[in-house]
């Protein structure tokens, strides 16, 4: 038998760029012999756009928190044939609260009850992957970003200073899995991505490219081929420099680091793509959609006021095209996350990947081609025009 992933999460920007990865052969076509995709919300392999491969197994109605250790661990019994030959666990499954003590207690429950699952069903458990983020680096805190004078960030940076350090759950999840690995034949890795950039089957809170893939479609329809867009940002976020992580390059990262126990395990490490900013980005991500990119004016349009304001014309574009339902009135989509990355964080937070390339992942996307593989997924999935 070869290695059997599991995914929690998989409906997620990450969780699904692993399962549409090792479904189209990364690193190699026989490097997995069965992908278990697990989420909570209904799911098919259809609206997922996966490859119909009979390798994939998808369980849904999986919630994390529900019931005793013995009831979840039953209920993936039943639902995922074949649990007792998991050799990896890639984990994506979160849960947002506003009381961040909260947060911080049911993301560190889930992850501990995930792998603790995976562990008591499976022998053969390997290895379990975790993502965090440029969080752990302080950015939320603004302009008390603590590591300004350190830049690009690395993985050695020591903690984020409190009260910001207890509210935050990565640091509970990785302690988490210290704990739990401990004298265990499993291993694991931390991976810290910055803003995703990708594709999600069934909205996200966090999807980037979906809200601007929302909005230009729906400008261009309103105002017309080749208008004018200027940055819903502001001056010092027009130019300011960081990583991007392209949705793949997250996921193979992810991969690469499962397979390769001896070179990863217990470390963290920073992935993305080429280190940019908006003024580079902005015309490309413009021209997909045939209009014309430019700076930050006094009253640039914000995406989700425009969409707000249109939206009886995004009505008829659905109409029109055919395209799924629901995706500008998603109640999962965080309407103030296009605001924080496009104009509140305003300071440089470019990333090193020097860790990353010394354990021999060198693959890097470019900003363009990140882009233009998102929003083409979009529109195969019918989410724009």
């Amino acid at each position: 038998m070869g290695n059997h992933a599991l995914i929690y999460g998989a409906s997620g920007i990450t969780g699904w760029a692993v399962v549409n990865a090792i479904l189209n052969g990364y690193p190699s076509k026989d490097a997995f012999t069965k992908v278990s995709a697990l989420v909570n919300r209904p799911l098919t392999r259809e609206m997922a756009l996966w490859p119909d491969d009979p390798r994939l197994q998808i369980a849904s109605g999986i919630d994390l928190l529900e019931g005793s250790q013995e009831d979840l661990e039953k209920t993936i019994k039943e639902k995922v044939p074949d649990i007792d030959t998991v050799t990896q666990v890639y984990f994506y499954s979160y849960q947002q609260s506003d009381d961040n003590k909260e947060e911080c207690k049911a993301n560190e429950s889930m992850l501990e009850r995930a792998v603790t699952a995976a562990e008591h069903l499976s022998s053969k458990l390997s290895y379990v992957v975790l993502p965090s983020g440029t969080k752990i680096y302080g950015c939320q805190m603004l302009d008390q970003f603590p590591f300004k004078n350190d830049l690009p960030l690395r993985e050695t940076l020591p903690p984020i200073p409190e009260p910001y350090l207890s509210q935050l759950f990565y640091y509970n999840q990785i302690d988490c899995l210290k704990r739990i690995s401990k004298g265990k034949n499993w291993n694991w890795c931390e991976v810290r991505p910055d803003n995703i950039i990708g594709f999600v089957p069934n909205n996200n809170a966090y999807c980037l490219a979906q809200t601007l893939a929302l909005y230009l479609s729906l400008y261009k329809a309103v105002e017309g081929d080749g208008a004018k867009v200027p940055f819903p940002g502001n001056e010092k976020s027009w130019v300011n420099k960081y990583n991007e992580s392209p949705q793949d390059m997250v996921a193979h990262f992810s991969i690469y680091a499962s397979l390769h126990p001896g070179k990863t395990a217990s470390q963290s490490f920073n992935i993305g793509g080429q280190e940019d900013n908006w003024k580079g980005k902005w015309p490309i991500i413009c021209e997909y959609f045939g209009l014309k990119g430019t700076g930050p004016e006094e009253n640039s349009p914000q995406p989700g006021a425009y969409i707000a304001a249109h939206r009886k014309q995004w009505g008829e574009l659905e109409e029109k095209h055919n395209l799924k339902k629901g995706s500008v009135d998603s109640k999962v989509t965080h309407p103030g996350f296009q605001h924080y990355i496009m104009t509140t964080f305003d300071f440089d937070r470019q990333l090193s990947m020097e860790a990353s390339q010394k354990v021999g992942f060198t693959e890097d996307i470019r900003t363009p081609e990140t882009w233009k593989i998102a929003f083409d997924r979009m529109r195969q999935a019918k989410v724009v025009p």
